[in-house]
């Protein structure tokens, strides 16, 4: 199944994507939060839509794409988990996944308008296959890693370099802004990608292609990363891990390019859909 949110904030409802046809599943009474992921929520839904797909109302087309899930406990990101963009930053590939907390706060729609920071001088762009947790793990095995995902989402996990990296902070510092993580369109049930480990993912700039990889280059795989994290702390039904971006953020070229009011970010994933942000500046509301 192909899930989705529709609707303004405050105001977001359940939806599937059938084809080319969003369908409102609010009859279903569940949104897509810990309970449904963690109760048999999406064999729940898988049925009752079969049942009930000529009663669902059809979402028009120009309805607003939300979240594809509710906010999470917890929005992990793994650092430098692709090779050459450990290369382009001039880090070391590490030994074990590097990870840090994004507030879910960043979370907005695929399609909703990235808002620049107050004060942003140096705004960035990273493509990243993010994974959603469909039941608790705890001490998990890497064996049995994959019976804890849900389904995979697109993220692009926007970052402020001067906020993350001359700040005195964490990583964090940099990466937790209003609409700093777009999550979607969709999020894809895990039954329907054969192998997360082998997604084509890009990202373009304006119509410039800047990032191209595939999620073979990963240093640490989706089943690694669950085990890993589920290590340290309790996954919850829910949860987001996105997995690293590729090469070809704007800190690492030369010389280096940050985002700019007026900008057009579009991204995507082999399978996933499409992702798409207009740059605005911060204003007071």
């Amino acid at each position: 199944m192909k899930l989705c949110r529709v609707g303004e904030p405050g105001a977001e409802r359940p939806a599937v994507l059938d084809g080319d046809q969003r369908f409102d599943v609010s009859g279903f009474g569940q949104d897509y939060d810990e309970r449904f992921f963690g109760s048999g929520g999406i064999e729940g839904l898988r049925e009752w839509f079969r049942t009930n797909r000529a009663n669902c109302p059809r979402v028009p087309a120009d309805v607003r794409h939300a979240p594809a899930l509710c906010r999470p406990s917890k929005l992990i990101c793994i650092g430098l988990n692709y090779k050459k963009h450990a290369e382009e930053t001039g880090a070391e590939l590490p030994t074990e996944p590097m990870f840090f907390f994004k507030a879910t706060t960043a979370i907005c729609g695929a399609y909703d308008d990235l808002v620049m920071p107050r004060g942003s001088r140096k705004s960035d762009w990273e493509i990243e296959l993010a994974l959603v947790i469909g039941a608790r793990a705890t001490y998990v095995d890497q064996a049995d890693a994959m019976n804890h995902v849900a389904g995979y989402m697109v993220h692009n996990d926007y970052s402020e370099r001067e906020f993350q990296l001359e700040r005195g902070g964490q990583y964090v510092k940099g990466k937790s802004a209003d609409t700093f993580a777009p999550l979607g369109p969709v999020l894809v049930t895990r039954d329907e990608v054969a192998d997360p480990g082998r997604l084509d993912l890009w990202l373009k700039v304006n119509g410039e292609t800047v990032q191209e990889s595939n999620t073979a280059d990963m240093t640490f795989g989706v089943a690694e990363l669950v085990s890993y994290l589920s290590q340290f702390m309790t996954l919850l039904p829910g949860d987001v891990i996105s997995t690293g971006t590729p090469s070809g953020v704007g800190n690492g070229m030369n010389p280096k390019r940050f985002l700019k009011a007026g900008d057009v970010v579009e991204c995507g994933i082999t399978g996933l859909g499409i992702s798409k942000q207009r740059v605005v500046a911060w204003e007071r509301r």
